[in-house]
């Protein structure tokens, strides 16, 4: 046999066999033809096709894809116009289909997610679109899946990422959620205010069974007033504040009205803080109690005697 025949032949079948030999990795398939017909799918690792153009193979990875839509304009339902945007995350699930029944899948997909994105979102009100994100992926997601499943892709999952709203309907919505914290805040205070009336309530009926506590409310209170170091004090005097004073059960005479409003005045003048104001505060006491009333009348002259 002519050694010139034999060494180009062996060259010719050792460089068949090379380039007849694949290798594909875990995550990926093959898809082969032989004459251009479909066969199979083969992989992962080491396969061979048969040389010369006979068989020819397309790989496919089987991956999730994350697929970004872009911004979508669309109006909702009740009219407002909003910019939303979210991701699409599917994978081959049959690369066999995913080659003979779509020419590009990635593109038919992306098509496809952004058309039912905005019509999913034509379909819901605003609020809903806020409120309830999770169940409108889901319906996206639903819709998504049954388009694609011909060709052999399978949607794990759809997320909108963000819901761009026009500055009107911002300043709208910040209206409005600042109307509800004043709601809550006035109802608050009422709350407060009632169980406040409640308690006021339970002291009033504690200090009518005992005038006396009266007395020591307000003696604090002035104690407060003078530590304070004002230039003016004012002495509030309730009425009940001389009730203890006055015996019950009969009318009392001017005589009696009288001592007993001294002697009120005495127990006032007496509980006073000690200090540099505790003779304005005295002479103000008195003065309002009308205990220099007799010194006054016996100051003044008697006019008829002077002028004879």
């Amino acid at each position: 046999m002519d050694p010139s025949f034999v060494v180009p032949a062996v060259a010719v079948v050792v460089v068949g066999i090379l380039t007849s030999l694949r290798i594909l990795f875990e995550y990926e398939r093959g898809v082969v033809f032989r004459l251009g017909k479909l066969t199979r799918s083969k992989g992962p690792g080491m396969i061979f096709l048969v040389p010369f153009g006979v068989e020819r193979m397309r790989k496919m990875d089987l991956r999730i894809v994350a697929l970004d839509i872009a911004p979508q304009d669309t109006i909702t339902k009740d009219n407002v116009s909003v910019r939303v945007n979210a991701v699409v995350y599917f994978k081959v699930a049959d690369p066999t289909r995913a080659v003979i029944e779509i020419e590009d899948y990635y593109f038919a997909t992306s098509q496809l997610a952004q058309t039912t994105l905005r019509s999913v979102i034509g379909q819901s009100e605003l609020d809903e679109l806020l409120a309830e994100r999770e169940r409108i992926n889901e319906i996206v997601r639903v819709i998504i899946d049954e388009g694609t499943d011909p060709w052999g892709i399978e949607v794990t999952g759809v997320e909108i990422k963000d819901i761009d709203l026009p500055q009107e309907m911002k300043r709208a919505m910040a209206k409005q959620a600042e109307a509800e914290r004043e709601r809550r805040a006035k109802v608050i205070s009422a709350e407060g205010e009632y169980q406040a009336s409640t308690k006021l309530a339970a002291a009033a009926e504690i200090i009518e069974q005992f005038p006396a506590a009266m007395q020591l409310r307000f003696l604090q209170t002035v104690v407060e007033i003078a530590a304070e170091n004002n230039s003016t004090t004012l002495f509030p005097v309730p009425i009940e504040l001389f009730k203890g004073f006055i015996e019950p059960g009969r009318p009392a005479s001017a005589e009696a009205k009288a001592a007993a409003l001294k002697a009120a005045a005495e127990t006032m003048v007496e509980s006073l803080p000690a200090g540099g104001d505790r003779g304005a505060l005295e002479g103000a006491a008195r003065k309002m109690l009308g205990m220099d009333t007799g010194a006054s009348r016996a100051k003044e002259p008697v006019g008829g005697d002077d002028a004879d």
